[in-house]
Protein backbone atom coordinates (compact mmCIF):
# COMPACT_ATOMS: atom_id res chain seq x y z
CA UNK A 1 0.00 0.00 0.00
CA UNK A 2 1.43 3.41 -0.89
CA UNK A 3 2.16 6.10 1.85
CA UNK A 4 2.77 9.36 2.48
CA UNK A 5 5.45 10.98 4.94
CA UNK A 6 4.67 12.16 7.79
CA UNK A 7 7.92 13.56 7.87
CA UNK A 8 8.68 12.08 11.53
CA UNK A 9 11.45 9.87 10.49
CA UNK A 10 10.63 7.68 13.57
CA UNK A 11 7.24 7.52 13.06
CA UNK A 12 7.30 6.67 9.71
CA UNK A 13 9.88 4.11 9.63
CA UNK A 14 7.75 2.40 12.40
CA UNK A 15 4.56 2.11 10.09
CA UNK A 16 6.20 1.57 6.60
CA UNK A 17 6.90 4.60 5.70
CA UNK A 18 3.82 7.00 6.58
CA UNK A 19 -0.18 7.48 6.15
CA UNK A 20 -1.97 5.67 3.42
CA UNK A 21 -3.25 7.34 0.75
CA UNK A 22 -6.91 8.29 1.20
CA UNK A 23 -6.35 8.70 4.99
CA UNK A 24 -8.10 11.49 6.91
CA UNK A 25 -6.41 11.91 9.94
CA UNK A 26 -7.23 13.76 13.13
CA UNK A 27 -4.32 15.14 15.36
CA UNK A 28 -5.82 16.05 19.08
CA UNK A 29 -4.37 16.91 22.22
CA UNK A 30 -3.81 19.10 25.08
CA UNK A 31 -2.36 22.50 24.04
CA UNK A 32 1.25 22.62 23.70
CA UNK A 33 1.78 18.92 23.73
CA UNK A 34 2.91 18.94 20.01
CA UNK A 35 0.19 18.44 17.88
CA UNK A 36 0.34 21.70 16.07
CA UNK A 37 4.05 21.20 15.67
CA UNK A 38 3.43 17.69 14.35
CA UNK A 39 1.13 19.77 11.78
CA UNK A 40 3.82 21.77 11.09
CA UNK A 41 6.46 19.24 10.44
CA UNK A 42 4.83 16.96 8.26
CA UNK A 43 3.72 20.69 6.27
CA UNK A 44 7.38 21.47 6.18
CA UNK A 45 9.77 18.12 5.82
CA UNK A 46 7.28 17.64 2.87
CA UNK A 47 7.94 20.67 1.65
CA UNK A 48 11.78 20.22 1.79
CA UNK A 49 11.69 16.82 0.15
CA UNK A 50 9.72 18.17 -2.48
CA UNK A 51 12.37 21.32 -2.75
CA UNK A 52 15.08 18.04 -2.87
CA UNK A 53 17.04 20.11 -0.55
CA UNK A 54 20.20 19.38 1.37
CA UNK A 55 18.41 19.44 4.68
CA UNK A 56 15.88 17.05 3.62
CA UNK A 57 18.71 14.07 3.65
CA UNK A 58 19.84 15.79 6.64
CA UNK A 59 17.07 15.84 8.91
CA UNK A 60 15.14 12.99 7.48
CA UNK A 61 17.18 10.93 4.94
CA UNK A 62 15.90 8.28 2.69
CA UNK A 63 11.76 7.94 2.06
CA UNK A 64 10.84 4.77 2.54
CA UNK A 65 9.94 2.22 -0.54
CA UNK A 66 6.36 2.57 0.16
CA UNK A 67 6.07 6.13 0.21
CA UNK A 68 5.77 8.63 -2.45
CA UNK A 69 5.48 12.21 -1.67
CA UNK A 70 2.20 13.94 -2.57
CA UNK A 71 1.99 16.27 -5.62
CA UNK A 72 1.16 19.41 -3.78
CA UNK A 73 0.92 20.46 -0.11
CA UNK A 74 -1.61 22.78 0.99
CA UNK A 75 -2.32 24.79 3.99
CA UNK A 76 -5.96 25.68 5.19
CA UNK A 77 -6.59 28.03 7.75
CA UNK A 78 -9.84 29.49 9.17
CA UNK A 79 -8.54 32.71 10.83
CA UNK A 80 -4.93 32.80 9.72
CA UNK A 81 -2.93 34.64 6.83
CA UNK A 82 0.35 32.92 5.56
CA UNK A 83 2.72 35.29 6.81
CA UNK A 84 1.32 34.32 10.56
CA UNK A 85 1.82 30.71 9.37
CA UNK A 86 5.20 31.74 8.73
CA UNK A 87 5.92 33.73 12.04
CA UNK A 88 4.71 30.78 14.04
CA UNK A 89 6.44 27.94 12.08
CA UNK A 90 9.66 30.15 12.96
CA UNK A 91 9.26 29.86 16.12
CA UNK A 92 9.04 26.18 16.44
CA UNK A 93 11.46 24.84 13.94
CA UNK A 94 14.71 26.54 12.25
CA UNK A 95 13.75 29.66 10.40
CA UNK A 96 16.02 28.33 7.43
CA UNK A 97 14.25 25.03 7.18
CA UNK A 98 10.50 26.56 7.58
CA UNK A 99 11.95 29.02 4.29
CA UNK A 100 12.83 26.16 2.31
CA UNK A 101 10.33 24.04 3.18
CA UNK A 102 7.80 26.24 2.65
CA UNK A 103 8.40 26.94 -0.68
CA UNK A 104 5.99 24.92 -2.59
CA UNK A 105 3.26 25.10 -0.09
CA UNK A 106 -0.11 27.13 -1.39
CA UNK A 107 -2.06 28.81 1.61
CA UNK A 108 -5.31 29.09 1.44
CA UNK A 109 -7.12 31.42 3.96
CA UNK A 110 -10.89 31.30 4.96
CA UNK A 111 -10.88 34.24 7.32
CA UNK A 112 -13.51 36.67 5.79
CA UNK A 113 -15.85 33.73 5.06
CA UNK A 114 -15.30 32.85 8.56
CA UNK A 115 -15.26 36.58 10.21
CA UNK A 116 -17.84 38.06 7.83
CA UNK A 117 -20.87 37.51 9.90
CA UNK A 118 -19.37 38.17 13.46
CA UNK A 119 -18.68 41.41 14.99
CA UNK A 120 -14.78 41.84 13.85
CA UNK A 121 -14.42 44.83 12.22
CA UNK A 122 -13.54 44.35 8.52
CA UNK A 123 -10.51 45.58 8.42
CA UNK A 124 -8.89 43.38 10.93
CA UNK A 125 -9.19 40.44 8.45
CA UNK A 126 -9.44 42.28 4.98
CA UNK A 127 -6.04 43.94 4.27
CA UNK A 128 -6.46 47.11 2.57
CA UNK A 129 -4.95 45.89 -0.72
CA UNK A 130 -8.47 43.62 -1.03
CA UNK A 131 -10.52 44.99 -3.46
CA UNK A 132 -13.28 46.18 -2.03
CA UNK A 133 -15.89 45.96 -4.36
CA UNK A 134 -14.49 42.50 -5.16
CA UNK A 135 -15.15 41.36 -1.64
CA UNK A 136 -18.17 43.03 -0.90
CA UNK A 137 -20.00 41.18 -3.72
CA UNK A 138 -18.52 37.91 -2.17
CA UNK A 139 -20.06 39.22 1.52
CA UNK A 140 -23.30 39.97 -1.24
CA UNK A 141 -23.29 36.19 -1.52
CA UNK A 142 -22.67 35.27 1.87
CA UNK A 143 -20.85 32.13 0.79
CA UNK A 144 -21.01 29.97 3.79
CA UNK A 145 -18.11 29.15 5.30
CA UNK A 146 -18.30 25.21 5.44
CA UNK A 147 -19.41 25.97 1.19
CA UNK A 148 -16.18 27.55 0.92
CA UNK A 149 -13.98 24.59 2.98
CA UNK A 150 -15.55 22.48 0.23
CA UNK A 151 -15.64 23.61 -2.69
CA UNK A 152 -11.50 24.31 -1.83
CA UNK A 153 -10.83 20.77 -0.78
CA UNK A 154 -12.56 19.61 -3.91
CA UNK A 155 -10.33 22.01 -5.76
CA UNK A 156 -6.97 21.12 -4.03
CA UNK A 157 -7.07 17.80 -2.01
CA UNK A 158 -6.77 14.81 -4.58
CA UNK A 159 -3.23 13.32 -4.90
CA UNK A 160 -2.49 16.30 -2.47
CA UNK A 161 -1.20 17.07 1.34
CA UNK A 162 -3.92 18.90 2.41
CA UNK A 163 -3.98 20.44 6.41
CA UNK A 164 -6.74 22.24 8.21
CA UNK A 165 -6.13 24.21 11.05
CA UNK A 166 -8.23 23.81 12.79
CA UNK A 167 -11.38 22.22 13.82
CA UNK A 168 -11.70 24.09 16.87
CA UNK A 169 -12.39 27.27 15.25
CA UNK A 170 -15.29 25.34 13.68
CA UNK A 171 -16.11 24.62 17.73
CA UNK A 172 -16.04 28.20 18.41
CA UNK A 173 -18.34 29.53 16.12
CA UNK A 174 -21.33 27.50 16.98
CA UNK A 175 -24.93 28.83 16.72
CA UNK A 176 -27.72 29.25 14.28
CA UNK A 177 -25.94 28.76 11.37
CA UNK A 178 -23.65 26.03 12.34
CA UNK A 179 -24.22 23.28 14.49
CA UNK A 180 -22.10 20.17 16.04
CA UNK A 181 -24.10 18.11 13.25
CA UNK A 182 -22.57 20.05 10.63
CA UNK A 183 -19.56 19.16 11.84
CA UNK A 184 -20.10 15.73 12.62
CA UNK A 185 -21.21 15.29 8.63
CA UNK A 186 -18.11 17.33 7.16
CA UNK A 187 -15.93 14.94 8.84
CA UNK A 188 -17.34 11.39 7.75
CA UNK A 189 -18.20 13.37 3.98
CA UNK A 190 -14.65 14.27 4.21
CA UNK A 191 -13.27 10.69 5.30
CA UNK A 192 -15.47 9.14 2.12
CA UNK A 193 -14.26 11.78 -0.87
CA UNK A 194 -10.23 11.30 0.37
CA UNK A 195 -10.79 7.80 -0.30
CA UNK A 196 -11.45 8.44 -4.11
CA UNK A 197 -8.72 11.84 -4.13
CA UNK A 198 -5.73 9.36 -2.95
CA UNK A 199 -4.02 12.26 -1.07
CA UNK A 200 -3.62 12.70 2.80
CA UNK A 201 -5.57 15.47 4.71
CA UNK A 202 -4.55 15.98 8.51
CA UNK A 203 -7.77 18.02 10.64
CA UNK A 204 -6.22 19.89 13.75
CA UNK A 205 -8.61 19.64 17.02
CA UNK A 206 -7.41 20.88 20.55
CA UNK A 207 -9.60 18.16 22.30
CA UNK A 208 -10.17 20.69 25.13
CA UNK A 209 -12.50 22.02 23.09
CA UNK A 210 -14.92 19.45 22.44
CA UNK A 211 -16.94 17.23 24.86
CA UNK A 212 -15.98 13.38 25.34
CA UNK A 213 -18.61 12.62 23.19
CA UNK A 214 -17.46 15.08 20.32
CA UNK A 215 -14.34 13.74 20.32
CA UNK A 216 -15.27 10.47 19.78
CA UNK A 217 -17.09 10.70 17.04
CA UNK A 218 -14.58 12.95 15.63
CA UNK A 219 -12.42 9.66 16.09
CA UNK A 220 -14.99 7.16 14.71
CA UNK A 221 -15.16 9.49 11.48
CA UNK A 222 -11.53 9.42 10.61
CA UNK A 223 -8.96 6.96 9.11
CA UNK A 224 -6.54 7.60 11.89
CA UNK A 225 -6.42 9.48 14.87
CA UNK A 226 -3.13 10.55 16.84
CA UNK A 227 -3.62 11.75 20.22
CA UNK A 228 -0.82 14.00 22.03
CA UNK A 229 -0.72 14.12 25.83
CA UNK A 230 1.07 15.63 28.26
CA UNK A 231 3.15 13.02 31.22
CA UNK A 232 3.91 14.17 34.41
CA UNK A 233 6.75 11.90 36.15
CA UNK A 234 8.36 13.18 39.45
CA UNK A 235 9.44 16.46 38.73
CA UNK A 236 9.19 16.71 34.90
CA UNK A 237 6.71 16.45 32.24
CA UNK A 238 6.87 14.49 28.75
CA UNK A 239 4.93 14.89 26.02
CA UNK A 240 3.70 11.38 24.13
CA UNK A 241 1.89 10.48 21.22
CA UNK A 242 -0.66 7.57 21.38
CA UNK A 243 -2.23 5.98 18.14
CA UNK A 244 -6.28 5.91 19.34
CA UNK A 245 -7.00 3.93 16.18
CA UNK A 246 -5.55 3.82 12.42
CA UNK A 247 -7.06 1.74 9.73
CA UNK A 248 -3.74 -0.48 8.35
CA UNK A 249 -1.71 1.38 10.28
CA UNK A 250 -2.48 0.21 13.93
CA UNK A 251 -1.35 -3.42 13.36
CA UNK A 252 1.99 -2.56 12.59
CA UNK A 253 2.26 -0.91 15.80
CA UNK A 254 0.47 -3.51 18.18
CA UNK A 255 2.49 -6.69 16.28
CA UNK A 256 5.68 -4.71 17.58
CA UNK A 257 4.08 -4.07 21.70
CA UNK A 258 4.38 -0.27 20.89
CA UNK A 259 1.83 1.19 23.32
CA UNK A 260 2.88 5.26 22.85
CA UNK A 261 5.97 7.47 22.16
CA UNK A 262 7.79 9.93 23.83
CA UNK A 263 8.38 12.91 21.78
CA UNK A 264 10.10 16.08 21.95
CA UNK A 265 10.79 19.32 19.84
CA UNK A 266 14.21 19.98 17.72
CA UNK A 267 15.26 22.03 14.72
CA UNK A 268 13.64 20.22 12.32
CA UNK A 269 10.17 19.83 14.35
CA UNK A 270 8.07 17.43 16.20
CA UNK A 271 10.62 13.88 16.82
CA UNK A 272 10.38 10.85 18.07
CA UNK A 273 12.87 10.45 21.23
CA UNK A 274 12.28 7.26 22.86
CA UNK A 275 9.34 4.16 21.92
CA UNK A 276 7.68 2.83 24.55
CA UNK A 277 6.69 -0.95 24.57
CA UNK A 278 4.83 -3.25 25.94
CA UNK A 279 7.52 -5.28 28.38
Amino acid sequence: MERIPFGIKRFDDTISGGAPRGSVVLLSGEAGAGAREFMYTTAVLNGLAREEDDLFELHYGDLSANASLPEEIHYLSFTSEADQLRAEMGMAMDREIVRTGLEPLSFHSLSRNYFHTSPVPRSWYAPETVDITSLRKRHEEREGLLTALGSTLTECAPGNLVIIDSLSDLVGSLGEDLNWSHINYLVKGLAKAAHQWGGLILLHVNHETVSATQHGQLIDGCSGALQFQWETGGSSRARTLVVKQFRGVLPQIEAENIIKFETELRDAGFDISDVRKIR
